[in-house]
């Protein structure tokens, strides 16, 4: 086990969600899976999973924590799922993330993990390509911002790191820390506050030396606010470029299968399925090929290489049988 499958994940599935007129938005469907489903496909690999909020259906085994008091906020939230956490690293998501994906995922751990060659002044981190240091905010008390941990080599040991969308702006629910920073920041805030509740994320944040990760698809830190934004999630899922694969990882996901799909090789199999025997070829072949693979668990490669040969072999008989035809039919010169 590694650095990048060690972690948990903590979902905040609370809120009151007043912009929708307080629909539970974790439940509300995208693409036909539930926002809550989504967010745990992205983190298939998390050897805890709590989600903190009301109970509800999951597509996998979760632990189920609420916040102290209900409804207390994002910090109440997270301490309440930190509880429920073993590993080194902690993944923290939001449950209304339609974008979000494993390479996002795993972006974030590789940046929370990694150390730097010597320490940054002032509580920042070294930069690296793709990323932004985080440089931290002076808390309100003075105090400077914590400058991460150094371990005996002299080399700086991140807090985490958090997604930063397209325009700047900091994402500290699609991040991953370090568990160990994350408890002693929570302590101290409840020291300073006598509570978390209510308390803003940044009152957290502050305190911890974060590197900031460009959302690199500018789609994995879109979250769902309004309707509009469901509206906007749903609209996109069915462009014409996304409408295939959105739809294959849905019925996987609904058949509870974990299958690597070609869909472009399936896609050309259907085809010559369809132009060289009959158009009800496609389905039924494709179908046979997914049975195939099921039954005898064979590689779906393979066995689609093997029917769009035969496909073809099948097509080439037809034409020659044609040509022949013609040729016995042609009248003499």
């Amino acid at each position: 086990m590694d650095d990048l499958t060690d972690y948990d994940t903590i979902v905040l599935a609370g809120g009151a969600a007043r912009r929708l007129g307080g629909a539970d938005k974790p439940s509300l469907s995208v693409g036909g899976r539930p926002l809550l489903d989504r967010v745990l496909a992205a983190c298939p690999d998390a050897a805890i999973t709590v989600v903190v909020g009301p109970r509800r259906p999951a597509t996998r085994a979760v632990v189920h924590a609420l916040e102290d008091p209900p409804g207390g906020g994002p910090l109440a939230a997270l301490d309440a799922g930190l509880r429920h956490t073993t590993a080194p690293t902690v993944l923290v998501l939001s449950a209304d993330l339609p974008f979000l994906t494993t390479a996002t995922v795993r972006c974030l751990l590789e940046a929370a993990t990694r150390t730097d060659g010597a320490a940054a002044p002032g509580g920042g981190s070294v930069p690296h390509e793709g990323h932004v240091p985080h440089e931290g905010r002076a808390p309100r008390d003075g105090r400077a911002p914590h400058a991460g941990r150094a371990p005996r080599d002299g080399r700086t040991l991140r807090d985490g790191a958090m997604l930063q969308d397209a325009s700047g702006r900091d994402q500290p629910l699609v991040a991953a820390y370090r568990a160990e920073p994350l408890r002693r920041e929570l302590a101290r805030v409840r020291a300073e506050h006598g509570t978390l509740a209510g308390l803003p994320l940044r009152a957290l944040t502050a305190g911890l030396l974060l590197e900031r990760v460009p959302d690199a698809t500018t789609t994995a830190s879109f979250d769902c606010d309004t309707w509009e934004d469901i509206s906007a999630a749903r609209a996109r899922i069915r462009e014409h470029g996304n409408v295939l694969d959105e739809w294959i990882t849905a019925v996987k996901a609904e058949l509870g299968i974990e299958l690597d799909v070609d869909t472009a090789a399936l896609l050309d199999l259907a085809r010559d399925a369809a132009h060289g025997v009959a158009r009800p070829a496609a389905p039924l072949t494709t179908f046979l090929i997914g049975y195939a693979a099921g039954q005898q668990g064979r590689d779906v490669q393979e066995l689609t290489d093997r029917a769009a040969a035969l496909a073809n072999r099948w097509a080439a008989e037809g034409a020659a049988d044609a040509d022949v035809t013609g040729a016995e039919t042609k009248p003499a010169e």
